[in-house]
């Protein structure tokens, strides 16, 4: 393969198995003259596996603005670089979209070396519909945003793909059957590629009663089928709004239980679900939008 002058290129890696690496990317690799990563000592397992002595450096999301003034330099003089990140391809829920965008606004060439993606292949084994996909990420941790994000899958009319933290599955599983999608097919990824690689299907509510009492290991990826007469954007609507409503009647003084039969009588809600979300929204922080 030629290397181009003054390029970029976006090459992706292996999410586990060391194999996985396309001829393309290894001559990619091999030909620049730096490569800049997520993490430089995980990158080195892979540079050193494979014999290639591009100069590594570091491009996370504490640098990235100060290296992308680095590799513009770089460019300018005749130079080219590649980016990779920890697994699968950079920018999708890793630093390097806004290098892209800084190199592409300045007039340098960014050609992509494609390859392996956790994304694409969770949604592959996962066997749910794939015409139409929405990826979402990680989910926040707490507060208004977890919340819009729980409901933006409960609400989706196409499949769903997230990434999450294997200490934190079980309880984006419980939570998302709170949203009402506890009968929705789903498909949790754990390890895809490695040696202890694991693809489970269930209901939600059935995954997150089984992940509830399971020590979790490594890397998850979960998929969510979007099955017809679960909740649908106008259901999912009246929940937020419901929410809303109890958030208000918090600030209003109004006890939990008062709270509660109003949101109970006013939305139609469950006996259940309305206390829960009485219960959400008295939690300290519940109209903050803290999300992290």
């Amino acid at each position: 393969m030629n290397i181009k002058s003054a390029t970029l290129y976006i090459v992706s890696t292996p999410i586990g198995n060391l194999g996985d690496i396309s001829a393309r990317a290894l001559d990619t690799l091999r030909g620049v003259e730096t490569i800049y990563a997520e993490d430089t000592r995980r990158t080195q397992g892979l540079t050193r596996h494979y014999g290639i002595g591009a100069r590594l450096a570091s491009l996370h999301a504490h640098n990235e603005r100060y290296r992308i003034d680095q590799v513009l330099t770089r460019l300018r003089d005749g130079g080219d670089c590649a980016l990779v990140s920890d697994a699968g391809t950079p920018g999708i829920s890793d630093p390097g979209a806004a290098l892209v965008r800084a190199v592409a606004d300045a007039g340098f060439p960014v050609v992509a070396i494609p390859g392996a993606s956790a994304v694409l292949a969770a949604l592959a084994v996962s066997g749910f519909s794939s015409d139409q996909f929405l990826f979402l990420g990680f989910a926040p941790r707490k507060g208004r945003g977890r919340r819009e994000w729980l409901n933006r899958v409960a609400a989706a009319d196409v499949t769903v793909v997230a990434f999450e933290s294997p200490n934190r599955l079980s309880a984006l599983l419980s939570d998302l059957a709170g949203r009402g999608i506890g009968e929705a097919m789903a498909c949790v990824c754990r390890e895809l590629t490695k040696l202890h690689e694991e693809t489970r299907r269930g209901t939600v509510s059935a995954l997150a009663d089984y992940y509830a009492g399971e020590t979790v290991r490594g890397e998850v990826t979960v998929v969510v089928e979007r099955t017809p007469g679960l909740m649908g954007g106008e259901a999912a609507e009246d929940l937020e709004a419901a929410r809303a409503e109890a958030e208000r009647l918090v600030r209003a003084g109004r006890s939990t239980r008062e709270i509660a039969q109003e949101i109970r009588a006013q939305y139609g809600l469950t006996r259940n679900d309305a206390y829960g979300l009485a219960l959400e929204a008295a939690e300290p922080g519940a109209d903050e939008g803290v999300d992290t």
